[in-house]
């Protein structure tokens, strides 16, 4: 085998292939070549071994290979393995045989091998002379290592510190007594074992050191304890952690200990439970202060934290993670290059975006490693020696600097802009906004405020001016954190000047205003608003249409986040994709009840709010809104049983035999923005259990569906519709169901069931209840006896509806809404007999078209209540859209549609 000297002779021309690749990289790195010639048995092993990535393996077995007796050879063994994984990383790397991704990992691994290996040997060393330290629980206490920053995420460099915090779950003393040993605090303890870890580690002998340590990220930074108890870690966190550290513990992984609980205790820290958009302007602010460290130090060239690094990357990839990581689990990854391409697939950013993005990191971290290779110097300074560029240009590849600046500028300059999209500060330019802003600092007399107010448009402006000053002098507005109140005193200009843009200015202003007023304790949602102007705009929109979504949004302000993306909010709904979603999310926090009923709930609150700013944008006609609401029930209700009935203990079986059926809207598929769902259970299993263990299962659905969260309830439910109604059981067996409806229901049941359907569940009892349904229907029927029934509920229910207004109520009163589903319900049960098609549950308007074009009713007769029926669903939606608990209108808007209907009555239910 050649020896390093002949490798390295200029002379030198015929080479293995392998024996060039050690030329090359010595011809890059004076650090390699001297780290050879130091000691001569590291070339035939790097020759022996090039091929092969160094795994944490082969780590682990080289350090069990020493005879470790004393920290000296601990130091020395970690050392000796540093020494191998660098040349091996470094001749690998700069000759294509490993990518960035293997030598980040060699690295992380070698730093946590190396941590856990002197652990093993200085913490038995160290019990040996005040015994093992113990908890207050009694428990058996070890020092966590917890490794930040790139060592956390899985990325280190090649020649960097590692950033480390120390921690222990609990106070208490060792048992060095019971030894006749000295016995000390853990705190103390574990402070002496840190100090011994680091030594290990980071000081400088005759064979290097393994890794630099830096223990500034710790609480209270240079000035805190080297190791903090979890309760101390809890403490400061919860009181004076800062968002820089926020952003820092987004990496933070354990690397040695047990580490399940710390991640808990400070999960809730890094990851706020709510969407927080004041992470853009923490973030924005972090680099402002790290830019200008850059222009005092004069390290514009520095690849790492100057315009277009790798920080601003790394920023762009955490700020969504701070944002959302609280809602979305799958946000809490560590890697910069997986948080990039899933912030895509989430469409948070654009696929071109991450592409650049993507590819300016991996370009500027193996740059960053060859700058490093050369001196195995913690630098990402570009050269500036004529000798040096063209070393670092030959260990690119290229051929010469000019050539691999021109490609370093536009990476950097592409992930510039990047940045300055993402973080870009809302425009500040002088607008109407600006002058709007006495008028709410009330810093004009009143005069001259109101005068500015009716320019604007305002034609009640004193009125609006007392609102507002009233706003401003509020306990909840004077008593909000400075921040908070910044963020008010920010949005409330513009939201004066752009409501002043809608056709109700005063209307829309109150909503809106009071939209803010609710949600004002949450920075974040103003954060939200004042950060995307274009989200503001779309709330005054909104606000300006229906004050019913107003109170919607104040009731659950996470879906503002719901308004940065107009392509997601005005999409046509993927009910296949919006399942596998919402099982997802319900996978990333399976077992937790607590957040298994708010994931659910945010979905189902974002999808109904998707629905409505489509509705009201006139893209979603009322049929198709019902039609989308109805088949998000569904979806709701399948994902609850599969939720619910893992968790069952008693269960019986993998996958349960019961069904969820829909009547009343649910079941026409007429469902409103906040419809009941009238539902019952049916199962088919002759398990001897079966009856206790579905009726249990019953009962946490209607518990899952109607409990109050902090996320608000899915859906109220009435379970009235089933056999014998509130009195009967909560489940029953199809055969039982059978039994019920064909010899004890009520008339009203029957007619009830002209509008049910399967919705979720087993589909084979889905399939038996439709045939239950259809044979019900085809009854046989008494005309008069069916009438008389007919009538005598419908006098029921106009009784207990009683109208004393001068308005027609659009649902009860005659010649109204129920008025044509009892003229429907009552055909069909009278003629499906002999018409197989009116079993069909299409919905009254095709039932109507239907039963005229059978001749069963006038044909004209029947078209005229079809369209009366859609023009009174039309109304009272209408209605509800404005916040009105009654669907009442003057008669003289729709007497013709009245009329229509009680002809059509008076012709069906004559004697």
């Amino acid at each position: 085998m050649l020896t390093l000297a002949q490798i390295l002779e200029d002379n030198t021309y015929s080479l293995t292939p392998d024996a060039a690749y050690i030329r090359h990289a010595a011809d890059c790195s004076g650090y390699f070549r001297r780290l050879l010639a130091s000691d001569s048995l590291l070339l035939p092993d790097l020759m022996q071994s090039l091929h092969q990535p160094f795994l944490e393996q082969a780590m682990r077995g080289f350090l069990q290979e020493q005879t470790i007796t004393d920290e000296p050879a601990l130091k020395r063994a970690l050392r000796k393995l540093r020494q191998r994984v660098m040349l091996r990383v470094i001749a690998r790397d700069l000759n294509g045989l490993a990518d960035l991704q293997e030598v980040m990992q060699s690295m992380s691994v070698l730093a946590e091998v190396a941590v856990q290996f002197a652990l093993q040997h200085l913490t038995p060393w160290l019990e040996a002379s005040f015994g093992s330290a113990i908890g207050e629980g009694g428990g058996r206490q070890e020092l966590l290592v917890v490794g930040m920053g790139k060592l956390g995420g899985g990325e280190l460099n090649v020649s960097s510190d590692i950033d480390l915090i120390f921690a222990y779950e609990e106070d208490g003393d060792t048992d060095g007594k019971i030894g006749g040993k000295k016995s000390i605090s853990n705190h103390d303890f574990f402070i002496r074992l840190a100090k011994k870890l680091i030594a290990a580690i980071d000081e400088a002998t005759e064979d290097g050191f393994v890794f630099r340590v830096d223990m500034r990220l710790r609480p209270y930074g240079s000035e805190g304890p080297l190791a903090c108890s979890f309760a101390m870690l809890e403490e400061y966190y919860q009181t004076q952690g800062r968002e820089w550290e926020r952003y820092a513990w987004i990496k933070g992984r354990v690397i040695a200990g047990e580490g399940d609980n710390l991640a808990q205790l400070l999960r809730p820290f890094v990851f706020r439970k709510y969407l927080d958009y004041g992470a853009f302007e923490s973030m924005r602010d972090l680099k402002i202060k790290i830019h200008d460290d850059v222009n005092r130090k004069g390290m514009q060239d520095n690849i790492k934290l100057g315009r277009g690094g790798i920080r601003e990357i790394e920023f762009i990839a955490q700020v969504f993670q701070l944002i959302r990581g609280g809602q979305d689990i799958s946000l809490q990854i560590r890697p910069t290059l997986s948080v990039l391409p899933l912030l895509q697939a989430k469409q948070l950013i654009p696929e071109a975006s991450v592409y650049e993005l993507s590819s300016a990191y991996i370009f500027l971290r193996n740059l960053e490693h060859r700058l490093q290779y050369v001196e195995d110097a913690q630098t990402q300074e570009l050269p500036t020696t004529d000798e040096a560029k063209a070393r670092i240009a030959l260990s690119m590849n290229y051929a010469d600097w000019s050539a691999l600046r021109a490609v370093l500028d536009q990476h950097r300059t592409r992930v510039e802009q990047h940045f300055s999209e993402v973080f870009s500060e809302p425009e500040k330019t002088e607008t109407a906004h600006d002058i709007a802003k006495p008028v709410w600092q009330g810093s004009v007399d009143q005069q001259e405020a109101a005068s500015y107010l009716q320019t604007l448009g305002y034609s009640q402006a004193e009125e609006t001016l007392r609102r507002l000053q009233s706003q401003r002098d509020s306990s909840k507005y004077r008593q909000l954190p400075d921040l908070s109140r910044q963020r008010f005193d920010t949005l409330m200009p513009l939201l004066i000047t752009l409501a002043a843009q809608e056709p109700q200015p005063e209307i829309t202003l109150m909503r809106v205003s009071d939209l803010l007023d609710s949600i004002c304790r949450r920075a974040s949602y103003l954060a939200l608003l004042a950060e995307y102007s274009d989200a503001l705009n779309l709330v005054i929109k909104l606000a300006s249409a229906s004050p019913w979504l107003m109170q919607y949004l104040a009731q659950h302000p996470i879906l503002l986040d719901e308004l940065l993306d107009t392509r997601n909010l005005y999409a046509e709904p993927d009910f296949d994709a919006m399942r596998e979603e919402l099982n997802r999310r319900l996978h990333d926090v399976a077992g937790d009840t607590e957040r298994l009923m708010d994931v659910m709930r945010h979905f189902k609150h974002a999808a109904v709010f998707r629905f409505a700013a489509q509705e009201i944008a006139g893209e979603l006609p009322l049929v198709k809104l019902s039609d989308y609401l109805s088949a998000l029930a569904d979806l709701i209700l399948q994902a609850t049983i599969d939720t619910l009935w893992p968790t069952l203990r008693a269960k019986h079986r993998e996958v349960p035999q019961f069904a969820v059926i829909g009547y009343g809207k649910l079941g026409g598929k007429e469902l409103g923005y906040a419809s009941d769902l009238d539902i019952i259970f049916l199962y088919d299993d002759d398990a001897p259990e079966a009856g206790e263990v579905y009726a249990r299962l019953g009962q946490r659905i209607n518990n899952w569906l109607s409990s109050l969260t902090g996320a608000g309830y899915l859906y109220e439910t009435d379970m009235r519709l089933r056999p014998d109604g509130a009195s009967g059981l909560l489940v029953s067996t199809v055969a039982a169901f059978r039994e019920y409806q064909q010899n004890k229901a009520w008339v009203w049941e029957h007619q009830a069931l002209t509008r049910a359907r399967f919705c979720a569940g087993d589909a084979a009892i889905g399939a038996a209840f439709e045939q239950v349904r259809v044979d019900v229907m085809r009854q046989p029927r008494d005309a008069v006896k069916l009438r008389e029934e007919v009538i005598h509920m419908r006098k029921k229910m106009h009784d207990g509806h009683a109208n004393n207004s001068a308005l027609f109520d659009l649902k009860h009163d005659s010649g109204g809404i129920v008025d044509v589903e009892f003229i429907v319900q009552y055909l069909v049960l009278l003629h499906a007999v002999d018409h197989v098609e009116l079993t069909q549950n299409l919905g009254n308007i095709a039932l109507l078209n239907i039963l005229g074009e059978l001749g069963l009713i006038d044909d004209n007769k029947a078209e005229a209540v079809a369209m009366a029926y859609r023009d009174f669903r039309h109304l009272q939606h209408a209605i509800r859209l404005q916040g009105e608990g009654k669907a009442r209108v003057p008669f003289a808007d729709i007497q013709v549609q009245i009329d229509a209907v009680q002809d059509l009555w008076n012709e069906v239910f004559k004697a």
